[in-house]
């Protein structure tokens, strides 16, 4: 058995009665859908046409919010159902980041995430969802496609369908009858900055931008507004982590080969802040969740295919690393502390890069599907620890020769992210969502803060005075005003990276 649905657009009205059964049905908040219709309008005055587009859970046989969620809140059941339990849901909204549809809401009565679940109370008493019962025109169709001789299977083999985002690879069981190619295009059909009946919000104007130009002749005059999950603390989560990585991910590089010796930055230091910086970046991921007294679900009731598991793995055993770190260098076991080099080096580049793999499993964003970004997290992280080793160095007075082997690597931790970076920027990314997200950040609401804060003041600028300072050594004020301006600039990537991947609509 294998649920799904039909959306004729023959029939379809557009009346929403679909949508206020659901909220009915499932008490949904005013402000949050799980059903909507979407119109797009064709055409100028008088020569309009209205269509219709009914919005919600395609119900996917791979799901990617199933994948991504930490806890195993989201599944699908044996019937093809992709429902929900509330009770195991932390509220990390990685799955709302995952959803090509934007079919999911954080629900304000319980704080945890909810979606359309084809009423499946309905469904186990043999009733059909509420939104097929009260459609006047028989526009939603409801039943099984693994049965051939099913209403939904004989309508899907008599007729040529469509599906939202074919390309995400999702499988997805909700399929339209007559579907509008514009109409089921997320920003084909640009928005007015009012609707029919409603204002649009100022974080939605906000985000607009004009990437697809075949729709002009098209307008959206009726859409509801989402959420972008991530922000801000996720931002900071991401640099946080390549700060409490770096200085074991550099320590053990550098001791590996020979390059340096110090017991006081690379032995007690550099632990120190890796272990401080850690619980930092712990903080931060559990302040974002709307239910963070259920952080530890995550570890005693995991979904071992979602990165953010394995995520809160490797963290806790770099940081085990660390506090062993620590001790040996405060006790001077060096046997130990040599032992501890190559995992030390290993697990800080995971922990560095994990988030590449985590941000893969949002499909729904675009610009975090790249290949680079992996290597990218590693040499950021590698950035960072330089940073903070030099100015630790720098006011240790660990001496000329250490300090500028930490700079040297500084400025190669800025070279090569200065060529990710651009590499992020100008290879294409196959897609228009991709691309748009880029020119988001280039040319969009976000292109000060990323030329002026990511690319001129996080890494030519501080290129250019470790330069300055390598080639005449002098004042220390050069070295630590680079180091600094590299830490804002990372900082300031990471929020122009996270924000531009969420910028365009997914509905």
């Amino acid at each position: 058995m294998k649920y799904g649905f039909v959306i004729d657009n023959r029939r379809c009205i557009g009346c929403h009665a679909c949508t206020v059964a659901c909220k009915a049905e499932h008490d949904v908040p005013l402000g949050n859908f799980r059903t909507w219709v979407k119109n797009v309008e064709k055409g100028r005055f008088p020569e309009v046409r209205r269509y219709f587009t009914v919005l919600r859970c395609n119900h996917c046989d791979d799901a990617p919010c199933v994948t991504i969620c930490p806890t195993r809140a989201l599944f699908t059941r044996p019937d093809g159902i992709v429902d929900f339990d509330n009770q195991h849901c932390i509220s990390c909204r990685s799955c709302m980041a995952a959803c090509p549809y934007d079919a999911l809401y954080i629900d304000p009565h319980t704080e945890t995430a909810a979606k359309c679940n084809y009423c499946a109370h309905k469904i186990e008493v043999g009733l059909e969802p509420a939104c097929v019962t009260v459609c006047p025109e028989e526009a939603i169709i409801a039943g099984d496609l693994g049965d051939p001789l099913s209403k939904i299977s004989r309508l899907i083999a008599r007729n040529q369908v469509s599906v939202r985002k074919p390309e995400k690879g999702t499988l997805p069981k909700l399929y339209y009858i007559d579907g509008d190619a514009i109409a089921l295009t997320p920003g084909a059909a640009p928005k007015a900055s009012t609707h029919m009946w409603s204002q649009r919000r100022s974080q939605e104007l906000e985000t607009d931008i004009r990437i697809f130009r075949d729709g002009d002749a098209a307008r959206t005059t009726y859409d509801v507004f989402h959420e972008k999950p991530w922000g801000i603390l996720i931002s900071l989560y991401l640099w946080t982590k390549s700060l409490a990585a770096g200085p074991i991910l550099v320590s053990s590089l550098l001791m590996l080969l020979g390059y340096a010796r110090a017991p006081v930055l690379f032995g007690r230091i550099a632990p120190l802040l890796a272990l401080a910086l850690t619980l930092v970046t712990t903080l931060l991921l559990v302040g974002d969740l709307e239910r963070p007294e259920r952080f530890l679900k995550v570890l005693f009731h995991p979904n071992w295919r979602s990165w953010l598991v394995w995520g809160a793995y490797i963290l806790i055993i770099f940081s085990g690393i660390c506090l062993l770190w620590l001790v040996a260098g405060f006790y001077q076991l060096g046997s130990l502390l040599g032992l501890l080099l190559w995992p030390g080096m290993a697990f800080a580049a995971l922990a560095a890069g994990y988030s590449a793999f985590l941000l893969a499993q949002a499909k729904a964003r675009d610009l975090w599907q790249s290949r680079l970004l992996f290597p990218h997290l590693i040499a950021q992280s590698f950035l960072a620890g330089s940073a903070l080793l030099s100015v630790a160095a720098l006011y240790l007075g660990s001496g000329r020769d250490l300090s500028d082997l930490i700079l040297r690597c500084l400025l190669a931790g800025l070279c090569v992210h200065g060529v990710l970076v651009v590499s992020e920027v100008a290879l294409p990314h196959g897609t228009q969502d991709g691309t748009g997200a880029v020119a988001y950040m280039l040319r969009g609401p976000l292109a000060r803060l990323f030329w002026f804060g990511a690319v001129f003041g996080g890494i030519a600028l501080p290129i250019h005075l470790l330069a300055l300072h390598l080639a005449n050594p002098g004042s220390l004020f050069l070295p630590a005003m680079a180091a600094v301006l590299s830490l804002m600039g990372l900082l300031a990537f990471e929020d122009c990276y996270i924000r531009a991947g969420q910028a365009l609509p997914l509905s």
